[in-house]
């Protein structure tokens, strides 16, 4: 087979680095690709937003199967120009992408079918937001409506840092068209899980649990981020709070896309809370979580390739997917200022020493390569990860791997993991 994977961050250098690793797999190409992904595929210079590009692209190299990283091509619709062509290609069409497209399709959704998150209202006129505001009080959360990379959400703890968030979306189009609306949604207190399921629009393929750290600094201080790191499994996710997740969250939220004619195949992320009154969704996402990819797919034993084919095919309930009972962290090395402004082209060094690492998998976000060296060439640059017995050992590893690496205004968290340290010390 000829596959190609659309994107060039962390999250599609590891599933490229997983496809690579299939006896299914002849050939593959990466549009745009890094670095560390040149290591596993060709990489091509078709932009992830240049669809049309890359159907032209998938036809000419008469590509079997294309998987789609990022969540921009998914919701403007590159699924069904694909399909429109007779090309295989993994993902939710344009009309299921709107739960991650629109936050307030995904909460609509939510409240028709019942499915447990905040209560919300959705503005598009500043004032009303304001008075709103004003009658609820802090905490609440304020979310702009379409897609803002990860940072269009501010969870403002007094009244005035609410009405700037809204200002700055509806009034200064801080996120452009994405930020017109926003959602205003009540603050949910606990603690964060990431679930991942594979489906077919019918049948579910749970993935082992995660948590993502999405704040700059420790303690989950400062300025959202795509993600600075991340661990799976996370201890303060039950057997019992797994089934409940499933039973009342990921078949709901299939069963009801399908029910609203918008069948859903490809990967589910769900952004949960833990509360003291059970799970609540805080977000969905229409394909792999970054980092939390970087986690859980090293730990998949089984062939990715029949699994995605599946998904496409319907077939997906005859498929069983083997996981490893080791444990697996991420460490995200960035660029200072991420995720503000910041510089690119600074040399990297040590990844061959990161390597050596017992367990440890580095993962390239933002790299390229200039007069044969690898440089830095995004706010996220690199994933140092480690899989281990445990998610101690894990931590060690990954941070081992991480201090190996070595570039200019190198930046990274130094708590990855220690919310699992905690649960696991109050269960010994």
């Amino acid at each position: 087979m000829k596959l190609l994977v659309v994107g060039g961050g962390g999250r599609e250098h590891t599933l490229t680095w997983k496809i690579s690793r299939s006896p299914l797999v002849e050939k593959i190409f990466c549009a745009p690709g890094n670095a560390g992904i040149a290591e596993h595929a060709e990489c091509v210079s078709v932009d992830t937003s240049d669809i049309c590009g890359l159907v032209e692209f998938a036809e000419k190299e008469k590509i079997d199967l294309t998987l789609v990283g990022p969540e921009a091509p998914l919701v403007e619709g590159i699924v069904d120009r694909f399909n429109d062509r007779g090309l295989k290609i993994f993902g939710p069409g344009a009309d299921a992408a709107m739960l991650e497209g629109s936050k307030g399709f995904a909460k609509k959704l939510m409240a028709k079918f019942n499915i447990p998150t905040g209560t919300f209202q959705i503005f598009s006129d500043a004032d009303e937001a304001i008075e709103f505001i004003r009658d609820m009080g802090a905490p609440i959360v304020v979310k702009a409506d379409g897609l803002a990379s990860g940072k269009g959400v501010t969870v403002a703890f007094d009244e005035e840092s609410a009405i700037t968030a809204v200002k700055r979306c509806i009034c200064q189009g801080a996120f452009g068209r994405a930020g017109h609306r926003v959602v205003l949604e009540e603050y949910l207190d606990g603690e964060e899980v990431s679930i991942l399921a594979f489906t077919d629009g019918k049948n579910i393929l749970m993935m082992p649990s995660s948590q993502d750290h999405k704040a700059i600094h420790d303690g989950d201080k400062g300025p959202n981020t795509g993600g600075m790191g991340a661990y799976s499994p996370a201890p303060v996710l039950t057997d019992d709070l797994r089934e409940r997740i499933e039973k009342q969250i990921v078949r709901p939220t299939i069963d009801g896309l399908r029910k609203e004619n918008c069948e859903y195949r490809g990967v589910l992320y769900c952004g949960i809370m833990i509360t003291d009154s059970g799970p609540k969704v805080l977000e969905f996402n229409v394909r792999f979580g970054d980092p939390e990819t970087q986690v859980v797919v090293p730990r998949l034993k089984s062939d990715i390739v029949p699994i995605l084919l599946a998904c496409l095919n319907g077939e997906l309930g005859k498929v069983e997917a083997e996981w490893t009972d080791e444990a697996a962290v991420c460490v995200v090395l960035a660029s200072k200022g991420y995720p503000g402004k910041y510089e690119k082209g600074k040399p990297i060094s040590g990844l061959e020493e990161a390597s050596k690492v017992p367990g440890a998998l580095v993962f390239h976000a933002g790299t390229s390569i200039k007069n044969r060296k690898i440089v830095t060439d995004g706010g996220r640059v690199l994933g140092a990860t480690a899989l281990a017995k445990d998610i101690p050992s894990a931590i060690q590893r990954a941070y081992e791997c991480a201090n190996a690496i070595q570039f200019s205004n190198k930046y990274c968290r130094t708590d990855i993991g220690k919310k699992a340290l905690a649960r696991l010390g109050k269960r010994n």
